[in-house]
């Protein structure tokens, strides 16, 4: 017996020592990699900006050494377009090269990367692309490019924009469980995915407004850059061009050759003046993201609030790798960028869908307080709607970009009954002790009665008079006025402002200036706010990295299973009441 003891004592010792020193090497590993991420480049003349352009472009860029160690780099709107800017003002980089393969972004960041792009060619500069398996996405952005060229054997998609709808409502009940909405407003499309089979009359209607508007950028675009008709670029999507042989895109001029990989390098070192066998210098985005340094006390903080609008901060889990605004956090910003006297003005960069109707009003409160004391501008990324719209009622001005999704002014919660699941299938039975009418209000044995039923639908009707309450203060308006585009109602940003929801069309630029105009400012920095998480940040948050990256992971594992599934983790997890859009669109194929 002694021996046993001992022989566990000294594997437990082992297993300590161990674990200790591979969280040793691990630290060592991760400051390295941390640290050569900040580690400035110097930008030897005549080289070239590399832009791969694959994956899901995220607003922001997030620090996530589990992704770094697993060679998982991150793309993110603010770090591409940041690239591309600095780029334009190196007299070092003489033009930029396009990887371009699948990418998935938000309309609002390709049309902002493609004005960034076109900056770039302004200045006297060149583009060129090459793609292998080349997204819509990526394929807009590149038509900006003095030669496309593709792969032999590759593809390009071009065949328009849709989508579908997932409907759960037959599949819930053959379980047993039913999704009854309580709602204000015929446009508040969210709760249909539970309690419908196809979409509304409303809801395909604001759907196909802004997918038409989307396309109709995109194909004006790129019949501007290809000198293609807007009709037959239309005409090449319904024939799917895609499938055809891929000379056909050379005879169309929707590219202007057939190259494998290897002979690109001919293609820019004759643009850079160079031989062919000549080593070409490349800059990575990474190596353009320093702000300049002009020793300002005046500042313009530029703070960026992306993802789902949350109450507190909670952990993350294996359906929720997304950002997170979280309302105690951001509400605490916003103090000390009220308190920090060296910011004269705040432009809040919002690209969010909404969320929890009690987080927003708390951060438009904050917003009020902060505008106290300087001013607010907002500008609009992807999205910035139901909650997502709540705060950005607070600002002193609002600038968004013409395909920005804005409006759905309205509220809504889901109440689950689960009594057949528990009493039919599973055959449970129930009883109830109380000592009033309504203790047991979140019984499981029944649904709610008529009266608690009533008593919520009241409560959903104070949230949405409040919304439009602030809306019309913000936006100064009558209520009638914020009533009649209120509803739900989801809007392009080029809509948004011809009913005054918002006060010019622009991109974050346009925002800062106006940020100054307002804070009377002649001679400015600007400052990112909130800071990315350092090493020790990220390692005292180490479930969060973890839980990111597994979602990842789960992606890949799950496929086609995994939205369903979020799907239910996320109406199981989700606030009572909610001010948030129905889905979120990105452009890829």
């Amino acid at each position: 017996m002694k021996d046993f003891f001992k022989h566990v004592f000294a594997t437990m010792v082992g297993l300590f020592l161990f674990g200790f020193l591979m969280t040793i090497l691990a630290i060592f590993v991760l400051v390295g990699i941390l640290s050569t991420s900040k580690t400035t480049t110097n930008i030897t003349d005549n080289s070239v900006l590399v832009l791969n352009l694959e994956g899901e472009m995220t607003e922001r860029t997030e620090q996530n050494f589990m992704n770094e160690l697993n060679g998982i780099s991150g793309m993110s709107f603010e770090a591409y377009q940041r690239a591309i800017r600095n780029a334009t003002d190196n007299d070092k980089i003489k033009g930029i090269f396009i990887q371009a393969n699948g990418l998935g972004a938000e309309m609002a960041h390709l049309e902002e990367l493609h004005q960034a792009l076109a900056d770039f060619k302004k200045s006297g500069k060149w583009i060129i692309a090459y793609g292998e398996s080349m997204s819509q996405a990526s394929y807009y952005l590149s038509s900006l490019a003095d030669k496309i060229y593709l792969n032999p054997s590759g593809e390009l998609t071009w065949v328009g924009l849709g989508g579908e709808m997932r409907y759960v409502k037959h599949t819930l009940d053959k379980i047993g469980i039913r999704e009854v909405p309580v709602k204000v407003g015929k446009y508040k499309s969210a709760v249909e995915i539970y309690t419908e089979d196809k979409m509304s009359d409303a809801n395909r209607e604001q759907t196909e407004r802004y997918l038409n508007g989307w396309w109709n950028k995109i194909v004006t675009d790129v019949a501007a850059s290809r000198k293609i008709s807007k009709d037959s670029l239309n005409a090449y999507a319904d024939r799917l061009i895609t499938l055809e042989d891929q000379q056909q895109l050379v005879k169309t001029r929707m590219i202007d050759g057939l190259l494998y990989n290897d002979q690109t390098k001919a293609v820019v070192a004759k643009m850079l003046g160079q031989d062919k066998d000549d080593e070409i210098n490349q800059v990575a985005v990474s190596d353009l993201q320093e702000e300049p340094v002009d020793g300002l006390s005046d500042k313009i903080a530029v703070y960026t609030a992306s993802g789902e609008i949350v109450d507190n901060a909670t952990p993350q889990s294996l359906f929720n790798g997304g950002s997170q605004i979280v309302g105690d956090d951001f509400c605490k910003n916003m103090r000390d960028l009220a308190d920090d006297e060296n910011v004269k003005a705040v432009v809040l960069r919002i690209n969010s869908g909404g969320g929890s109707a009690y987080a927003s009003e708390q951060m438009w409160h904050q917003i009020m307080e902060l505008k106290k004391k300087k001013p607010v501008v907002v500008s609009m990324s992807g999205a910035a709607a139901s909650g997502g719209y709540y705060i950005s009622s607070a600002a002193n001005y609002i600038v968004s970009d013409a395909n920005t999704i804005t409006g759905s002014i309205g509220i809504f919660g889901i109440v689950e009954d689960r009594s057949k699941l528990y009493t039919q299938i599973l055959g449970m039975k129930f009883d109830e002790v109380k000592t009033n009418r309504n203790s047991v209000m979140s019984a499981d044995g029944r649904f709610l009665t008529d009266e608690q039923f009533t008593l919520l639908q009241r409560s959903v009707e104070r949230g949405y008079h409040l919304f439009k309450k602030r809306v019309a203060e913000g936006r100064h308006m009558t209520m009638e006025q914020v009533e009649a585009i209120a509803q739900g109602h989801v809007y392009l940003g080029s809509d948004a402002l011809r009913i005054r929801l918002v006060d010019a069309l622009g991109n974050l630029d346009t925002a800062v200036k106006k940020a100054a105009q307002l804070a009377k400012l002649d001679d400015y920095s600007v400052t990112r706010y909130p800071e990315e998480q350092g090493l020790m940040e990220q390692l005292l948050n180490i479930d969060d990295s973890m839980d990111s990256y597994l979602n990842g992971k789960l992606k890949l594992l799950l496929g086609d299973m995994y939205e369903p599934l979020k799907m239910k983790h996320d109406l199981e997890t989700m606030d009572r009441i909610q001010a948030r859009l129905p889905f979120y669109l990105s452009i890829v194929k």
